[in-house]
Formats: C-alpha cells, sequence, structure tokens
C-alpha cells in the first residue's frame, strides 16, 4: 500500500503536521529571521509538540479532573497575630535623620534640601 501524501492537494499539510510555509509565516509574524535549514527544525519540532498536545488531549476525558499541580496544595502560613510593636518615637529614635515624626531622606530627584 502507498504511502498517504505529506501534503494535501490543497497545500495544507494533514493534521498535527507543522508545513515549513507555516513556521515561515509565524516567523515572519514574530520578526524572526530563519534560514531554510532552523524553518525545517522548527517544522519538526513544532509538530512533535502539536503531537505531544494531541495525546494530552485524548487523555483529558471528563472524569479526569484538571490540576495545576501533582500533589495538593495546603496552606503554610501561620495565625497573623498582632505582637508587639515600636512606638513612632522609638522608631525614629534610631534613624539618622528624622523630621515631623518622618524619617529624613535626600530628594528622589538628588537635590539635597
Amino acid at each position: 500500500m502507498p504511502d498517504a501524501p505529506v501534503h494535501s492537494s490543497a497545500g495544507t499539510p494533514p493534521p498535527g503536521r507543522i508545513s515549513e510555509a507555516q513556521v515561515q509565516h509565524l516567523a515572519g509574524l514574530a520578526r524572526i529571521a530563519l534560514n531554510a535549514d532552523e524553518v525545517a527544525h522548527l517544522a519538526g519540532e513544532l509538530t512533535a509538540i502539536v503531537d505531544a498536545v494531541a495525546r494530552v488531549a485524548e487523555v483529558a476525558t471528563p472524569d479526569v479532573p484538571a490540576t495545576s499541580h501533582p500533589i495538593p496544595l495546603a496552606n503554610v502560613f501561620r495565625p497573623d497575630v498582632v505582637g508587639e510593636v515600636l512606638t513612632q518615637q522609638q522608631v525614629l529614635a534610631g534613624a539618622p535623620s528624622a523630621a515631623d515624626g518622618r524619617f529624613r531622606v535626600s530628594a528622589i530627584l538628588g537635590e539635597e534640601q
């Protein structure tokens, strides 16, 4: 029995096959310069990716729940409890410079005040 043609008469590849023309088109949209060897290599690579996604899609049935992680996640944070806090005066006591109850720093634009 003869092998099926790689391209149909309409010039489009069979389902799951990425043509070199499609790779060239995508490269043009992305403004990426590719030589002929790179186009041929990427066509094969992208076809393998599409085939892998198709295999996963075959397994994804309604009875298989969608997951983002292989194991369940749990929150490991401790409860948010207010502890001892410093007063404003205690905080500013350790500051190199303070004014009007705030830290004093150089101006953002590099100008000294």
